[in-house]
């Protein structure tokens, strides 16, 4: 697709990378040189100096032409305005970052009037995965699958669990559990398990089935699956602020740490639920005095990503049974970062990116194939694709076990009208169905391609 990214901060070049590296056609307007320079520089791009509410600049960057304008830009407003300009335009799909909890209210309405095909708040994003997974406190990461009926998690295998040292064909007939163990993630190789695949201690595994199910293996398990009851936030920012919002709803307490008295101040008024603290979270005495050691979950959301990691080292020392998330800027920390205890790390910008990067993919998937979702994960070594079945597949009204499958594909789950069916060999694929297939393959399409 010929797609127009207005903005080249932290969201705009990771869309410029993740984009670029799928093969679209990429044009990224800048007003500052040396940034626009750089991204020139290090991706198959071209680049236009220059304000995107200019319809001359989004006339010289093609947009007359264009599938896709995505306006990531510090303002709000300028990114209404480019995806105004680039609507009357082009007439092409339009995506906005919106980040202002003004809007909040009033965001279906600017959608429906500007004819924008999709918003995004980064903060908002944030907190809805941070609070997906207080809620699943054994989770590290939640996909939402089957629009909704299913979910692919992902969690660590804890020395003392069951399932470590058993295949996966024994664990299933001791746990009975509807659900499927699709991504096994151990050092750094990724695995598409068969039957025979054995467990280790420290492997991340990937589960799929419906949410009811998932939760049912879990308890088998005898792994924690109720949401956490109270939660300390570092951090009175949006994020924090839409963190509260949504932990509030769910009946979990609140604590917020804000140092800026104003901040602190507002906070009370817009979240009289929570108890909101003015002080600086860095100062052990006051976090001690709030009962720091007894809290169940503890979430950095400062603006530093130092401090964050520092907080989140200190509550684990503290308090090691409490569920931490910390919040990271910088990517580049991952590597270093990744051995430390310090709970899910949460990536604003990538989570922007990806979803931005979803919808994307849907828009050039219904271009030209069956594909009605597609996710990369575990840094794009998987890919999760949901097919809908035609009644000319060649997959359909056979049992799973005489279908010739390529090298590297494991069909996860079945939606049947509805129905989440976690396959096995005699398992039957229907006209009509949305199939979930897992794979380290790339470049699918149809569901044929998942045959030999």
């Amino acid at each position: 697709m010929q797609i127009i990214i207005v903005g080249c901060g932290n969201v705009g070049q990771t869309l410029v990378e993740q984009l670029s590296e799928e093969g679209h056609n990429i044009t990224v307007i800048e007003e500052q040189s040396s940034v626009l320079q750089t991204v020139v520089n290090n991706y198959d791009v071209m680049g236009i100096v220059g304000n995107g509410t200019s319809f001359q600049i989004m006339k010289d960057a093609g947009i007359e032409s264009s599938n896709l304008m995505i306006a990531v830009t510090d303002s709000d407003e300028q990114n209404l305005l480019c995806c105004l300009i680039a609507k009357k335009a082009g007439g092409c799909h339009t995506i906005a970052r919106v980040r202002n909890p003004i809007y909040k209210k009033e965001i279906e309405f600017i959608k429906d009037e500007l004819g924008l095909s999709m918003i995004v708040n980064p903060e908002e994003a944030a907190a809805l995965e941070m609070s997906r997974l207080l809620k699943f406190p054994s989770a590290t990461k939640i996909e939402s699958l089957a629009r909704g009926r299913a979910e692919l998690v992902r969690t660590t295998i804890d020395a003392n669990s069951k399932l470590c040292d058993k295949t996966l064909k024994n664990l299933q007939a001791e746990l009975k559990g509807k659900v499927l163990i699709s991504i096994v993630s151990r050092d750094n190789g990724v695995f598409i398990p068969d039957g025979n695949f054995i467990l280790r201690a420290k492997d991340e595994i990937s589960i799929i089935g419906s949410s009811r199910n998932t939760v049912a293996f879990f308890k088998r398990l005898g792994i924690p699956t109720a949401r956490v009851h109270s939660s300390v936030i570092v951090g009175g920012g949006e994020t924090g602020y839409y963190l509260a919002s949504q932990l509030i709803s769910a009946g979990i307490a609140v604590k917020i740490f804000e140092k800026d008295r104003d901040r602190a101040k507002e906070l009370t008024e817009l979240l009289p639920e929570a108890l909101v603290i003015n002080a600086d979270a860095t100062d052990r005495d006051q976090l001690l005095e709030e009962g720091i050691s007894e809290v169940e979950s503890f979430v950095a959301l400062t603006n530093i990503d130092e401090e964050n990691i520092m907080l989140s080292l200190y509550v684990h020392n503290i308090a090691p049974k409490a569920r931490l998330i910390t919040k990271v800027h910088r990517v580049n920390y991952n590597e270093i970062i990744g051995a430390m205890d310090i709970g899910t790390v949460i990536y604003p910008k990538n989570i922007t990116a990806e979803r931005i990067v979803q919808y994307v993919r849907g828009m050039s998937n219904s271009l030209d194939s069956n594909i009605e979702a597609l996710y990369r994960i575990n840094g794009g070594k998987v890919e999760v694709l949901e097919f809908l079945v035609t009644a000319n597949a060649p997959v359909i009204n056979k049992p799973l076990k005489d279908l010739k499958l390529k090298k590297g594909i494991l069909i996860a789950c079945i939606n049947h009208k509805g129905d989440i069916i976690t396959p096995s060999g005699t398992s039957i694929i229907s006209p009509g169905d949305t199939v979930i297939v897992v794979t380290t393959n790339t470049g699918f399409r149809d569901i044929k391609d998942i045959l030999e």
